[in-house]
């Protein structure tokens, strides 16, 4: 079953919860603790305040029912998500949130078991910058490029660096102001792009951070101590995270190969060319495209273009008014039911629930 749930804030599906809550790892007073409400499902949220501009999260729930939610996150922020259970268990996350209205699909009967390092106000930049700085040079054009079509939907212009407009658009709450959608800001071209980002905000947790999770979660302090405590486990994993960043690419030539490769994929989607025709288009063999792709992106050609046909489908939905049979052609999928397979894995939702769903968010 499939609920949508429409909200003035994303957290009105919680209810305020207790320090005493005996569920929690570890507490104190000065937490903020969220329960579930029952008719959503169970579990809690617990967010630990440890300086102004940086908080901690541990998240642990479970719903009773799919969540479809229209509501916009508060911006902006900047989030580093370590999961334990799920399909994402096993890699950490960069996620900024700048504000935007966004479509927002949580599975049920699904246990969410996270920590999440938070960031506000001005600390959030210099991370962002962090992580740009360790972008691959295409991914590291798109996120600036990104950032220029947000800072032009923001002012109608431009500044002279993207440090100066990624500033500008951190401190403007876009959405605040116009409820404003990631799809009006980012035209077409950059928007198939932008699954670059998608590979690059994920790195895998290796043992030193699961290390420093457990000690997130097993924290014997209380009070002052405790904050500060947690205050360097949570800089050490986002130390961590950025630098797993850092772990050796392919050769200059092997990443040039394997962009091209990607961008001839993105852009025939319906008619893509084979593996073997692909590394010959690029000057490689298949072994070594596939050993490059594995080395970018983490996945292989063929999950790569699976990808960019689901994510350019997920804009198609949304934005246009195009039949569900000619988006999944569009994408390259010729059998509808094969196509409606697919973007439920990826998604949660079939094509039309989405669609209709996507119409009444952006309306």
């Amino acid at each position: 079953m499939t609920t949508l749930l429409q909200l003035k804030r994303w957290d009105d599906w919680l209810q305020p919860g207790s320090p005493d809550d005996s569920r929690l790892l570890h507490s104190d007073p000065s937490d903020y603790i969220s329960v579930c409400r029952p008719q959503f499902g169970q579990g809690y949220i617990q967010s630990i305040p440890l300086r102004d501009d940086l908080w901690i999260n541990i998240l642990d729930y479970t719903l009773t029912d799919d969540l479809v939610m229209d509501a916009a996150v508060a911006g902006n922020h900047l989030e580093f998500e370590f999961p334990l259970t799920g399909a994402l268990a096993g890699y950490s996350f960069f996620i900024p949130n700048f504000g935007f209205k966004g479509l927002t699909i949580w599975r049920a009967q699904q246990r969410v078991f996270k920590v999440e390092v938070f960031f506000r106000w001005s600390t959030l930049i210099s991370y962002f910058q962090a992580f740009i700085a360790r972008l691959s040079p295409h991914a590291g054009s798109v996120a600036e490029r990104m950032i220029q079509a947000m800072y032009h939907h923001q002012s109608g212009g431009s500044l002279s660096t993207p440090d100066r407009m990624l500033s500008r658009v951190m401190q403007g709450e876009i959405a605040a102001r116009s409820h404003t959608t990631l799809d009006q800001v980012v035209p077409d071209t950059l928007y198939k792009e932008a699954i670059a980002l998608k590979y690059a905000t994920r790195t895998p947790i290796k043992p030193a951070t699961n290390q420093v999770i457990g000690q997130v979660l097993g924290c014997p302090y209380g009070g002052k101590t405790r904050r500060a405590y947690l205050e360097r486990q949570a800089l050490k994993l986002v130390s961590l995270h950025l630098a797993a960043m850092e772990q050796p690419h392919p050769s200059e030539t092997e990443l040039n190969s394997v962009e091209q490769a990607a961008s001839i994929l993105r852009n025939q989607l319906s008619h893509p060319p084979s593996i073997e025709a692909l590394a010959r288009q690029v000057c490689t063999n298949r072994l070594k495209l596939n050993q490059g792709f594995r080395a970018v992106y983490g996945t292989t050609p063929y999950g790569y273009l699976r990808d960019c046909r689901l994510f350019q489908a997920q804009r198609l939905l949304a934005t246009s008014d195009m039949a569900i049979a000619d988006i999944a052609t569009s994408v390259g999928y010729t059998n509808r039911s094969h196509f409606a397979l697919a973007f439920r894995q990826w998604t949660g939702l079939n094509p039309k629930t989405f669609q209709l769903q996507a119409w009444h968010w952006v309306s």
